[in-house]
Formats: C-alpha cells, sequence, structure tokens
C-alpha cells in the first residue's frame, strides 16, 4: 500500500488548495469527475473547495466511453452518464481521475467536453500520476507522484466505491492478462 485515507484526505486538500489558487478562488469553477473513481474524488474536491470558499463548488461527471480510442478492443464497455452542474462555456473545468498512466482517458475527456461547449479553461487534476504516458498530456495537480514499472498496476480504492480508501501497487501474475479491473490501472 502506497497511500491510506489520511494520505489521499491529505493530498485532496492541498489539490483542492491549489486548484483555487491557480483560479483566485472558485468563480466559474466547474468540478467533473471521470467515471468511475474520478466522480467521488471530484464530489471530495469540490466539497474542500466549497469549505474554503464558503459557497458549493458545482460539480458533475463526464462519461468518456464513446470518446475512447480503445472500443474496438473492448465492445462491451458500459456506455455510462454525463450530468452537468451548468453551461460548460465560459466555465474552468476541472477534470479529475484516479490515475494517469498513458493519458488516453484524459483525452478522451476533452474530446467529449468540447462536444458539450467551450470552456474558458481546462485543468487535470488526479489523485496519482504514475507515468508511462502514451500522448502528451500532464496533470496540472497531482495528489502523488509515483513512478511504477510497466508491469505493474495501481490499483485506488474509495470508501464510496470500495468501502475503503487505499491506493496500492499490484504486480502482475504470468496468470494475468494484462487487462486490469475497474479502479485498477
Amino acid at each position: 500500500m502506497v497511500m491510506n485515507a489520511e494520505e489521499i484526505n491529505r493530498s485532496l486538500a492541498r489539490i483542492a488548495h491549489q486548484v483555487l489558487e491557480a483560479n483566485h478562488g472558485a468563480r466559474d469553477l466547474m468540478v467533473l469527475g471521470i467515471p468511475t473513481r474520478g466522480v467521488p474524488l471530484a464530489a471530495r474536491l469540490a466539497r474542500l473547495m466549497g469549505e474554503v470558499e464558503g459557497h458549493p463548488v458545482p460539480t458533475g461527471q463526464l462519461d468518456v466511453t464513446m470518446y475512447r480510442d480503445d472500443l474496438r478492443s473492448q465492445p462491451t464497455r458500459p456506455v455510462g452518464r454525463t450530468v452537468l452542474p451548468g453551461d460548460v462555456d465560459g466555465a474552468v473545468v476541472v477534470l479529475v481521475d484516479d490515475v494517469l498512466y498513458s493519458g488516453r482517458t484524459v483525452v478522451a475527456a476533452l474530446d467529449a467536453l468540447h462536444d458539450l461547449g467551450r470552456p474558458a479553461a481546462i485543468r487535470l487534476a488526479v489523485l496519482v500520476d504514475r507515468g508511462h504516458r502514451q500522448v502528451p498530456v500532464r496533470a496540472d495537480h497531482v495528489g502523488k507522484n509515483l513512478p511504477t514499472a510497466s508491469h505493474e498496476r495501481v490499483q485506488v480504492r474509495l470508501a464510496e466505491t470500495d468501502d475503503v480508501d487505499a491506493v496500492a501497487i499490484l504486480r502482475d501474475t504470468p496468470a494475468d492478462t494484462g487487462v486490469g479491473t475497474e479502479g485498477t490501472r
């Protein structure tokens, strides 16, 4: 295990303050989580920012399923929901995900977001950045940089989805197919 509940909470508090500082407050902010674990992380970040600012920060979720470039290899992926708390046009959108790995999910999120409107700015906040980019994407706000080997996987577990907050590094075994389970990248 590389992060426990306390470390996750501390990282989210730091990210919340960084986002507010970069934006000079919460004006025009919209926080969108990328399913699955990005959604509860986005809700936590929005709550923390709201506590600092003294008013709620709009939060929602952005489904990227139909924008992914791996639909041919994983066509059975269920389509999720996009829930916007307001108009994307002119908003400063903070995309939130649990793990930044290849960057392909972020590219899909950018494509999905641009189909919904034209934000004033888009920022990326992730709990864990594990490296291994396949596209030129970089997070603006990172909870923990976690260099990993390509044969390792990062598993994020959150109380909202898994009844516990923890981040662990898992090693693939010879029997593994290389396809991670939800929450593991």
